[in-house]
């Protein structure tokens, strides 16, 4: 196996940087990785992950998004519809045929609105702490009080703000990472510091702030796959930790049952960050089902 390859990918509207890590003899389905939102990036997301899959024979794929990592942002405003979109065009430009998708968070949004928008795609996917599987921000009385205070914050440029000064203080990014990532051997130094950087060099802030302003509307969120996970007919393994603050397990819990060929992984003592949190229990469930999507 090779050291990862980056080189760039040009869809309509974006020219993107894609990570590639390949086997040395390619005997698994190629996997395409979505990271999340915020101060992330491939790297970030699936520096681990990459190499591990691409030992068990995927040739593995991961891309900065439109305006995180070294992608530059796009010049139409980024919507759910508009990543979807993306992502379903990578797909084409990578040539990539009987592959398995997986994502994080916001990505794990992207791969959910993948496997609708095109039914016939991916063989197997994997969410991991997903996005468009709850109808608000916060669960719970004051739930609907929290969602709109983050919507008022979002449109008065407020969160902004607090987030760009937030990303620039090391004390207070070790302690928001910490609700991410739950194990403190996990949480290194340098995981800090690729934060820290990513969050000083990159518009990843800037470009998940337009994000969040088309999905945070006053009393719920703009996209919600709920009712339509039914149609979803491909192998989905739901990958959540126990003690992610900010998708709470009960809906993932929901939306297993409700897919036809769904599962769910727990992982304990892991926050939202999980395969960062938990690379023991996260990467082996997801080299056993992206090759269990092989053989269907």
């Amino acid at each position: 196996m090779s050291a990862p390859r980056r080189h760039t990918v040009t869809v309509p509207g974006a020219a993107v940087s894609v990570l590639e890590w390949h086997p040395s003899v390619e005997t698994q389905p190629p996997v395409l990785l979505l990271h999340g939102g915020g101060a992330d990036s491939a790297e970030l997301s699936w520096g681990e992950v990459g190499p591990a899959l691409a030992a068990a024979g995927h040739r593995v794929v991961a891309p900065d998004h439109p305006g995180f990592g070294r992608s530059p942002r796009l010049d139409a405003p980024l919507t759910q519809e508009r990543l979807v979109q993306y992502v379903g065009d990578l797909v084409d430009a990578l040539g990539l045929h009987a592959y398995a998708i997986g994502g994080l968070s916001m990505g794990a949004g992207m791969t959910l609105g993948h496997l609708l928008d095109r039914p016939d795609g991916a063989h197997a996917a994997a969410l991991l702490g997903s996005y468009g599987l709850m109808p608000r921000l916060a669960d719970g009385a004051l739930g609907t009080l929290s969602h709109l205070s983050t919507f008022l914050l979002l449109r008065s440029g407020l969160l902004g703000t607090m987030t760009r000064v937030y990303a620039r203080d090391r004390k207070a990014m070790t302690r928001g990472l910490q609700d991410l990532v739950r194990c403190p051997d996990a949480r290194t130094p340098a995981l800090v510091d690729a934060v820290l950087a990513e969050a000083a060099t990159g518009s990843g802030l800037t470009t998940f702030g337009d994000w969040q302003r088309d999905q945070v509307w006053p009393l719920r969120l703009r996209t919600d796959y709920r009712d339509r996970l039914a149609e979803i007919r491909v192998p989905v393994l739901l990958v959540h930790g126990d003690r992610d603050s900010g998708v709470p397990l009960r809906r993932i819990e929901a939306a297993a049952e409700i897919l036809p060929d769904g599962q769910l992984l727990v992982a304990p003592r892991a926050g939202h960050w999980v395969q960062r949190d938990r690379p023991d229990l996260v990467i082996p469930a997801l080299r056993e089902w992206f090759a269990r999507g092989s053989d269907a």
